[in-house]
């Protein structure tokens, strides 16, 4: 199937990244039926795509007339699953990171879709491989991982599973490109695909070096924020969900490596209710709004390429599995975060000693396999 054959859109699930996709699909000028299991979901889901659209309106990014479209003909809403897909040719499923849930819907969308329809799932970290396996098309299911706010995050990872057919992929990818997205192909499906499984190791390091008391995660932050990142990362795990982040650490032990575990104190959170931002309580006090980070408490024990240099080790692992390009971690890592310069690209400006003698020590130090040097890092192939 090519993509002219796509004229209709269906998008499963209207929360955060639902109606973001379905605003990004609708601004392309796609009818989008937006789904989900009940019409206050559904209704909210579409209030806050008109919210958005008349923001970009007014600062002039949209032309009105498009927001108007959208209004009178190109959005559609159901609490019905079945007329969500009757006429899609493209349907993007983005409920919650439940596997047996997407596989049900999933099944679901196979016998409602029209014959030649894909299936694509938004999910982040999980095996398109076993949610298209619940379908009898698993050629034509796929990924199209996009990331949070969909809007305005240019990254849409492009996966194939060990089924997916080479022209489902391709569709996917043009499909990505028209809508506005700088695609990347993830050429093997592996959980966390490229931009998460990359974060997945420097999330590992921040955990544990709170873990060890031996830095508080205000003086963290603080120094983080002063070498250039817009959030911390204690602030931002706040902000995205301590049991968010919880069930993502846990799925990536599960599936690759004990060490990517989620900290003691990261499960004592949960435990205790304090789930960050959304329950007004985490790292921080949100109970006011955003917390003030007081930056004159900055670190002086951390190294700032810390990050960057188990990035570069974890993105060595991805190359070696044939998942994707040196070069494809970067476009992913500057497409997903925002960052001027990919971890790469960094990279070739440090020594592979240095970079394998702090990676040994590392590993060493917090007793972290995952954070060991790749047979590539330590014969300098990460720069290449």
């Amino acid at each position: 199937m090519s993509l002219d054959r796509i004229k209709s859109v269906a998008v499963i699930g209207a929360g955060d990244m639902g109606h973001g996709i379905a605003e990004v699909a609708l601004l392309a000028g796609y009818p989008v039926t937006l789904y989900d299991i009940n019409t206050a979901a559904v209704e909210k889901g579409a209030g806050r795509i008109f919210a958005s659209l008349e923001k970009l309106a007014e600062k002039g990014k949209v032309p009105p007339a498009a927001v108007e479209q959208v209004r009178t003909s190109l959005l559609a809403t159901t609490t019905d699953l079945q007329a969500a897909a009757r006429q899609a040719d493209l349907v993007i499923e983005a409920v919650p990171e439940v596997l047996d849930l997407k596989r049900k819907i999933f099944a679901q969308l196979d016998e409602f879709a029209p014959p030649h329809a894909l299936l694509a799932s938004n999910t982040s970290t999980m095996s398109i491989t076993e949610i298209g396996a619940a379908t009898k098309r698993p050629d034509k299911v796929l990924g199209l991982h996009f990331f949070n706010p969909a809007v305005l995050m240019k990254l849409v990872e492009v996966i194939r599973s060990q089924n997916t057919s080479d022209d489902t992929i391709q569709t996917g990818y043009a499909f990505a490109q028209k809508i506005g997205k700088v695609p990347v192909l993830v050429r093997r499906d592996t959980p966390g695909f490229i931009a998460n499984r990359v974060t997945a190791a420097s999330t590992a390091l921040f955990q544990t070096v709170i873990e060890s008391g031996e830095i508080e995660p205000e003086a963290l932050d603080a120094f983080l924020m002063k070498v250039g990142m817009p959030m911390g990362p204690c602030e931002l795990t706040d902000f995205v969900g301590i049991d968010i982040m919880h069930n993502v650490c846990r799925y990536f032990a599960d599936q690759l490596h004990e060490d990517y575990a989620p900290a003691p104190h990261i499960v004592r959170m949960v435990e205790e209710g304090r789930l960050g931002k959304k329950s007004g309580q985490g790292y921080y006090d949100w109970s006011q709004g955003r917390p003030q980070i007081d930056l004159s408490k900055a670190t002086q024990r951390f190294h700032p390429l810390l990050p960057i240099f188990v990035q570069i080790n974890e993105a060595t692992k991805l190359v070696e599995d044939g998942v994707c390009s040196v070069a494809d971690v970067d476009v992913a890592m500057i497409n997903s975060t925002g960052n001027p310069m990919g971890p790469m690209s960094i990279g070739r400006q440090i020594s592979r000693w240095d970079l394998t003698e702090q990676l040994e020590k590392l590993a060493a130090r917090y007793k972290k396999s995952i954070f060991a040097p790749t047979q590539r890092v330590r014969e300098g192939g990460h720069k290449h």
